[in-house]
C-alpha cells in the first residue's frame, strides 16, 4: 500500500486537482486573500499575505494538497488536501479546502471533494472531515454530500483552542449513494 500516491491528478469536466507547487503561491493568494472566505473559519485572518504564507509553505512541506483549477478557464479556484493519512485503520481526513466566492453554492464543492473521496475509497475504507463550529458554509456544503456529524472536539489552531466538529464517512456510505 506504500506504493500509491496521494498527489495524483484527478479531473472530471468541471476541475482539475493536481499536486500544489511552490510557483501557486501568487495566483492562490489571489484566491484566498478575500476575507469573507475565512470570516466563519477559526483562522479568520487567513486572507493577510503573512498569515497565508505560513499556511502555504504548510500546505507545500505536507505534500498532500491539491490547487482545484476551473478547467475551462484554466485558473486556479482555491485548494484542499489530504491529511492525517492512517495506513493501520484505512482512513484519511480531507480538509484545509477553500473556493473562491465565484465557485461557492455546490456543484464546484462537489465536484472536487468527489474527486478526493472517490480516489481515497480506492484504497481506504473512511474519510473523515474536521469543521469549525463556527463554519456553517462548510458544514452546509459536507452534509449536502450526505456525511454524518459523529462528535465534538477542541482542536488547536494557531496555538488557540476552537470547538469542531468531526464528520465521518464511510466507503458504504458512498458506495450506496452514488
Amino acid at each position: 500500500m506504500n506504493k500509491i500516491s496521494w498527489q495524483p491528478i484527478l479531473e472530471n469536466e468541471l476541475v482539475l486537482l493536481r499536486p500544489l507547487e511552490a510557483w501557486d503561491h501568487d495566483e492562490l493568494f489571489d484566491v484566498a486573500s478575500d476575507p469573507l472566505l475565512w470570516e466563519q473559519h477559526p483562522s479568520n485572518d487567513r486572507y493577510k499575505p503573512e498569515v497565508f504564507m505560513m499556511f502555504f509553505e504548510e500546505a507545500l512541506a505536507g505534500s498532500l494538497t491539491f490547487v482545484i483549477i476551473d478547467k475551462p478557464t484554466q485558473k486556479i479556484i482555491g485548494s484542499s488536501r489530504y491529511y492525517d493519512l492512517d495506513l493501520d485503520n484505512h482512513s484519511v481526513k480531507i480538509g484545509y479546502s477553500f473556493l473562491g466566492r465565484d465557485y461557492w453554492g455546490g456543484k464546484y464543492n462537489f465536484a472536487h471533494k468527489k474527486l478526493l473521496i472517490d480516489y481515497a475509497f480506492q484504497f481506504l475504507n473512511r474519510v473523515f472531515f474536521e469543521i469549525g463550529e463556527t463554519n456553517f458554509r462548510s458544514q452546509k456544503g459536507t452534509e449536502k454530500l450526505g456525511i454524518e456529524k459523529v462528535n465534538h472536539f477542541l482542536k488547536e489552531v494557531n496555538g488557540e483552542q476552537f470547538p469542531y466538529i468531526t464528520y465521518v464517512l464511510t466507503k458504504e456510505k458512498w458506495e450506496g449513494q452514488s
